[in-house]
């Protein structure tokens, strides 16, 4: 370890953590010591009498006690799986510049090396212990003589970090960046390879593991009780280590950064502004591109190129990134990859994983998409599907066909029909509303075409009760949210609706769910998936949400089937409609407008100036 004052500040708050450790092991043994006591007294014939005998009688009992329940512990502890974090893991042979660029840069340093490299779907880098041996990869197959040669020398080395990348910043970031970036993360395995600072993280992460071990559910009542007292010591371990243990993190945090400020110090700059725009390329690619097509059990395949090409469209728009786009010509560090695309996939997948939870390898439900096929694939038929969904509830609520002179002759499908319906004049539902315009009445506000109390055809059943419907997307009910405030009485009534049939939808077993045979190997057998997933990208859309993609969408549909319109990706804002090729930009406030103030004309000028027709049929998904 080096003489930087981060270190030294490090190494003292871990002799802090060890120290805390001994106490609580003097604290196990010290009834056993005071047993052996009494017991030697008593063989030396020097501690005798009725008191004494009836000590030892208590007293020993009680400090094997203590001994089996320390021993217990300390087994929970030692042998309890540290969490680790979900990674793709990079061999040498599949980026061996890569590892070369990463031990170039530890010489420099004056470090070890990280023991491997893996990359994460996230714009951060790290160093993570995995010396833990539910950690280690499986043992590969021996064959013959040399079956277990080695073994013990391998336990005996020292395993240096492995070095966790942001599979962003591999594609984004040239070389030299992505170079800069890293030399304070490398860094930092300096002070983690003293043997102190060592010690006092294994003894950290095993508490933790311990406590997560403690908390898992469990039926049989004696396990649970032995493992509440193991969850308790362990609870009580960590809250007394909690300051020393982040101190001891930032003091090699530190002395990292100090140690790199020799390397590329003045790259690091402008890598640091690369590694913001990255982070807000990869958040909008990620909510605005991916999370519609995970949706429908597509996962794009190339969620990292997809960033370059998102941060060169903002590039374009943004006056403040202009000067960004002439680090493209300079050589990207995806370079340092054998075969980039096959690690993209796989960050993809992985990605598709934590954020919205799908399976671990692909099947007939949960299929890759292209780029080039993500319009067709997923825009239009997301689009078709919303649609489809939209008329599906308006025929269970009874809503009639468009009339009119240019109504279709037919029952299919109209915008017109949506318009006519949504088209209103009366006073806007507020969160108090009750009777006949209130959504949770059952009323549609149809008007002149309602009939009976509850605003649906003479053919019509009563609509269902709410609580059968079940709480709407996890909310206890929808209907009172406040989202849908200053909303028509029909805009309401039909968001509600869409609000519990997707809710239906979603409770349904679903064809993407995990399989318990996946094709393709479950990375899941090193790090708990079974609260996937581990990090969602957006809360639940809210009723008017719902309300406002779903028309949307049917009026893409119309679009599309009347006026020539084809769906289309935007790198920035995800599915777009174009028209003539350009995209458009201006329904969302329109879409709004109809919703919030039952008012159409907005929209219908819209669709008259682009050619689109509203009474005539559209396909739907």
């Amino acid at each position: 370890m080096g003489v930087e004052a981060g270190a030294q500040a490090a190494r003292a708050r871990a002799l802090a953590v060890l120290r805390i450790r001994g106490r609580a092991l003097a604290v196990a043994l010290l009834p056993a010591a005071v047993a052996v006591i009494l017991l030697a007294g008593a063989v030396g014939d020097r501690l005798e009498g009725p008191v004494w005998d009836a000590a030892r009688w208590v007293l020993t009992p009680f400090a094997v006690l203590v001994l089996l329940a320390a021993a217990g512990i300390a087994l929970v502890v030692a042998r309890a799986r540290p969490a680790m974090s979900p990674t793709v893991p990079v061999t040498e042979e599949a980026a061996p510049d890569l590892y070369r660029m990463v031990r170039d840069l530890a010489d420099r340093l004056d470090v070890p090396a990280p023991s491997a490299i893996a990359l994460t779907p996230d714009c951060d880098s790290w160093l993570e212990d995995r010396t833990h041996p539910a950690h280690a990869p499986p043992p590969a197959e021996e064959h013959g003589d040399i079956a277990g040669a080695g073994k013990q020398a391998q336990r005996r080395h020292p395993v240096t970090p492995v070095l966790v990348i942001g599979s962003p910043f591999l594609w984004w970031m040239r070389v030299g960046e992505l170079r800069a970036v890293l030399a304070p993360v490398i860094a930092g395995t300096g002070p983690s390879a003293h043997p102190d600072i060592a010690a006092a993280r294994r003894f950290v992460r095993g508490l933790d593991a311990a406590v997560a071990v403690a908390s898992e559910p469990r039926r049989d009542p004696v396990s649970r009780a032995v493992l509440a007292g193991v969850g308790w010591v362990a609870r009580l371990l960590l809250r007394s280590c909690r300051v020393h243990a982040a101190e001891l993190e930032r003091g090699v945090a530190a002395a990292a950064a100090e140690r790199a400020q020799a390397v590329d110090y003045g790259l690091r700059i402008v890598a640091q502004e690369q590694v913001g725009l990255a982070y807000a390329g990869w958040d909008r690619l990620l909510t605005r591109v991916a999370l519609p097509a995970w949706r429908m059990g597509r996962w794009p395949s190339r969620l990292d190129a997809g960033v370059v090409a998102a941060l060169t469209e903002l590039s374009r728009r943004d006056r403040l990134a202009e000067g960004f786009a002439s680090r493209l010509g300079e050589r990207p560090a995806c370079d340092l990859l054998e075969e980039p695309g096959t690690v993209d996939e796989a960050a993809s997948l992985l990605a598709a994983r934590l954020f919205h939870g799908g399976p671990a390898g692909p099947g007939p439900d949960w299929s890759p998409v292209d780029w080039s096929e993500y319009p067709d694939e997923v825009v239009d038929r997301k689009w078709r599907l919303d649609a489809a969904r939209l008329h599906r509830v308006l025929d269970a609520m009874g809503v009639r066909p468009a009339t009119g002179p240019t109504a279709p002759a037919t029952v299919a499908p109209t915008l017109s029909r949506v318009l006519d319906h949504l088209t209103d004049t009366g006073r806007a539902w507020t969160a108090g509303t009750t009777g006949a315009t209130d959504p949770a009445a059952g009323s549609t506000g149809l008007g002149p075409d309602t009939a009976g109390s509850t605003g649906l055809g003479p053919d019509m059943p009563d609509p269902a009760p709410r609580e059968a419907a079940g709480p709407p997307h996890g909310r206890p009910d929808a209907l009172d949210d406040e989202d849908l405030a200053g909303t028509t009485a029909p805009s309401a009534t039909l968001a509600a609706r869409l609000s519990a049939e997707l809710a239906r939808e979603e409770a349904a077993p679903s064809p993407a769910a995990p399989s318990p045979a996946s094709p393709t190997p479950d990375p899941a057998a090193l790090w708990d998936d079974r609260a996937l997933p581990l990090f969602p990208l957006q809360p639940p859309r809210t009723a008017r949400e719902l309300l406002a993609d779903h028309l949307t969408a049917m009026v893409c549909c119309a679009a599309m089937d009347t006026a020539g319109a084809t769906p289309g990706l935007d790198w920035l804002d995800g599915p777009t409609l174009l028209i003539d090729g350009e995209r458009t930009a201006d329904l969302a406030p329109k879409v709004l407008t109809l919703i919030e103030d039952g008012d159409a004309t907005p929209l219908r000028v819209w669709l008259s100036q682009l050619g689109i027709r509203p009474e005539k049929p559209v396909r739907l998904g």
